[in-house]
Formats: structure tokens, sequence, C-alpha cells
């Protein structure tokens, strides 16, 4: 039985097992300075339509997130972020740990920022006395589900530019945001005036590596040391670029992406008619949100793994992965409307 906790659950992608398995020979340069991980370099900035961006690869999207901030913040800056973001409450508190920095969480409905909720934030620049916010970090797709068109995304790269901030987006789903959308990864990154990008790789297929693409070339400057004094560089480097390079070649990315946005979908459609099961977001890439009575909630754990996202409302969080089948879904999807009845 798959589960439906977390896109993290699933295994690895035969293509990107058999991609480490071919680069598995000889011995190369250590640390990054190996033809491998040049490849995938140039993939991964052929995809962003960037040839200039700087692309680090480190082994997890917190360390992803830390060190692509790190690069622009000081301890008296500040970050403005959704309430519902990875870095706010999925991170352990790092950022503010490591970065020593301040979060200014904003309540939203769907986990969007807009340029209106954020506007108000750039007060009294230049006073000592708080905290000066350098960065505007987004999530695509969301913590609930949803989807930044790169109009939106462009909106708020404008203020934050306008205000001497940054642009920093949180990835590790960007792959079911440009499937859901019918764009390229470029159309809502390099395009869209992102300037620190955290490219996901670990929820759709690979087995552990993610991407640090810094779109200004200044910000690269000191990367190096930060990634190496946040214990993110690997010695044996060319086995987190190859799985990038299985994860691009021929487009595995949106064919993992593409299944588990069409499932998300599917369970959707088959249990948002139960008067017991109340939607609470638009499924616009792998998530489904709903509010479910507690009780079947724990009757239905009993066979399948789902994480309650809010124990106060009763709202919980279906995820599909690459590798969820029409079956899975049927299968789950009976269960849910022969308990919740």
């Amino acid at each position: 039985m798959k589960s439906f906790a977390s896109d993290n659950y699933a295994p690895v992608h035969p293509l990107v097992l058999k991609q480490i398995s071919e680069i598995n020979q000889d011995h190369v340069k250590a640390y990054g300075a190996d033809d491998v991980t040049l490849n995938a370099i140039e993939l991964i900035r052929n995809t962003l339509q960037d040839s200039k961006c700087e692309v680090n690869f480190v082994f997890n999207g917190t360390g992803a997130n830390i060190t692509g901030l790190q690069t622009v913040m000081d301890s008296w800056n500040s970050v403005i972020c959704a309430s519902t973001a990875h870095i706010n409450v999925d991170e352990g508190g790092a950022p503010e740990r490591l970065l020593g920095v301040k979060l200014l969480d904003i309540p939203t409905k769907d986990g969007k920022l807009t340029p209106e909720l954020i506007a108000p934030l750039w007060i009294r620049m230049g006073d000592p006395h708080t905290s000066q916010p350098n960065v505007v970090s987004i999530t695509q797709s969301t913590e609930m589900g949803t989807v930044y068109t790169p109009s939106e995304i462009k909106a708020l790269a404008d203020i934050a530019h306008k205000n001497n901030s940054y642009l920093h987006m949180d990835g590790a789903r960007i792959s079911n945001a440009a499937a859901s959308l019918g764009v390229s990864i470029a159309d809502l990154t390099s395009k869209a005036g992102v300037d620190i990008f955290s490219f996901g790789g670990t929820k759709n297929g690979l087995m552990g590596a993610e991407a640090v693409v810094l779109f200004k070339p200044e910000l690269g400057q000191k990367y190096p040391w930060i990634r190496k004094s946040s214990m993110q560089l690997a010695s044996k480097h060319r086995y987190l670029a190859a799985q990038f390079i299985a994860l691009l070649t021929n487009d595995l990315w949106k064919q993992n992406a593409s299944n588990a946005n069409e499932m998300a979908k599917l369970l959707r459609s088959k249990i948002e008619n139960n008067p017991k099961v109340k939607m609470t977001q638009l499924t616009q890439s792998n998530a489904v949100f709903a509010i479910l009575d507690p009780q079947h909630t724990i009757e239905l754990q009993k066979k399948h793994n789902f994480y309650v996202w809010n124990d106060n409302t009763g709202e919980v969080r279906l995820m599909c992965s690459w590798d969820t089948t029409i079956e899975d879904v049927e299968n789950f999807a009976a269960d849910i409307n022969s308990v919740c009845k």
C-alpha cells in the first residue's frame, strides 16, 4: 500500500539509480571538480535559460534554503515569508539559529504572498532599532498545494527589488508547479525575476539532492565558503550531480511531476462530493487538503499513511508522488468514502 503522507516517502526513480550506477566507476576529482558535476551544471543552466547563473549542489532542502539565504543576509536583516512557509514551520528554527535573522511571517489563506500583503513591511528602513527586511521568500508550489503563476512571481520580484531586497524561491516542488501550469521552470525563476532559487529534486524522484541557484553572479562569490562551513559540500560530489542529470534528461522531471499532479486531481475528484469531506484548498499540484472528522482520520490511519495538517480544525494533507498509480488512488478514495459516511 502506497503512502499519501509525503512525496518524500516515495522510492528513488529507477533512471536516477541507473545514472548513479553508470558514473560509479574510476577515480575522479572530488568536491565538484569533476566532469559529471560540470555536465549537470550546464544542464541546469540550459533548463533555466541562464548561462551565467551559479549552480551548487547540496544534500537537502533546508541546506539549500539556509545557505542560499546566507549569501544576502546579515544578522540584522529579516525575511518576509508566508506563515506556512517551510523555513518558518518545518526547518527546526534553522534560519533563526544559523543565520540569526528574523522571519516576518504573514498569514495567508492559500500559502501565497501578494504585493499587497508585503508592501507595508518595508518600514523604518535605516533605523538601527528594528530588523531590516532584505529578502522575500516564496515556496513553489506552496505548502498548501497552490502555485504561483509567472506574473505573480514577477510582481513579487518587482516590489522586492523596488525596496532593494531579493526574491528567494524555495523550489522543493518546482517541478510540480511548472507541470501544473504548463510552463518551463525558467518561466517561474530566471524569467520572473527570482534572485536565489532552491532547485528541489528529492521530492520528485531523486535519492537526495538539491541545487542552490544564484541568478546574480556576484551572490556566488562567497558561496563556496558558506557551503563548506555549513557542512553541505559533498566530497563524492558526482553522486549528487548525477541525479540532476537523470532528472533533466528527456524531461523526467515533468513526467514524474505530472503523474503526481494528475493522481492528486483524481483523488480529489473521487472524494470531493462526499458530504463528510470538506475541501479546503485548490488542488493545483500534488496535494489535496480536506477537513475530516478526527475519528474518521484515526480509522483511516490504521491502514493509510497521511498527515494531519491542522489538529485544531481536523484538516489533513493527502500527497501523491511520482509513483502513485490509479489503483492506489482508487483504493484510498474507496476507503475514505467508506469510513466518512
